[in-house]
């Protein structure tokens, strides 16, 4: 069985990443990571993860690029260092932005990069972590469409206001549009207590 991701094991993890990309000398790898593993990295939640999500990557001037695909280098450093530390091997992987309909490809929040918390783990890997709104957003969608319990408990530990669950839930049928998805989410809010909400989408 592979090993979980905690704070700690998240951090050797990208350092010996880092390690990893020097002693292969390749090119500066930026990474925008979602998910538990930001959640767990920035604080916002104690617990720990089966992997590290990259929504984006980082271009040489600042801008977001599609992670898709990730760079084969990177993918094989990774791969070394699931071996070394018993990770799964896609400990490190690029399914929220994966394809068509990912999150990168459909458009990210308004402001999100500049709620980004940057964090070097070496002269080669730069991760810069999503903020707490861009969780709120991410987690709404993702529990609307998976119904996962992880999802919801994640969003329940930010404590969301009902304007930031408003605007999240206006940003995620802006991803999926049919009526459906929109019957999904006032469903989800109003078992969550947030019936205003719920009321007003």
């Amino acid at each position: 069985m592979s090993e979980k991701l905690t704070k700690e094991s998240l951090e050797r993890a990208f350092k010996l990443l880092s390690g990893r990309l020097d002693l292969m000398h390749t090119e500066s790898v930026r990474l925008v990571v979602c998910g538990g593993s930001a959640l767990i990295a920035t604080g916002l939640r104690q617990r720990t993860t089966n992997d590290a999500d990259v929504v984006a990557m980082m271009g040489p001037s600042g801008e977001l690029v599609s992670p898709d695909p990730l760079p084969p280098f990177l993918l094989e450093a990774c791969a070394q260092v699931a071996r070394d530390l018993g990770l799964q091997e896609d400990w490190l992987n690029n399914g929220p932005s994966r394809n068509d309909g990912g999150l990168f490809q459909l458009g990210l929040p308004l402001g999100f990069t500049d709620r980004l918390t940057k964090r070097d783990f070496g002269a080669r890997l730069t991760i810069y972590f999503i903020g707490r709104l861009d969780q709120i957003y991410f987690k709404l969608y993702a529990a609307a469409d998976q119904r996962d319990d992880t999802h919801i408990a994640d969003l329940r530990a930010l404590n969301p206001t009902d304007t930031e669950l408003s605007d999240a839930a206006r940003w995620a049928m802006t991803h999926d549009v049919s009526e459906g998805f929109r019957m999904v989410l006032v469903d989800l809010l109003q078992q969550m207590g947030y019936e205003s909400v719920a009321k007003n989408i």
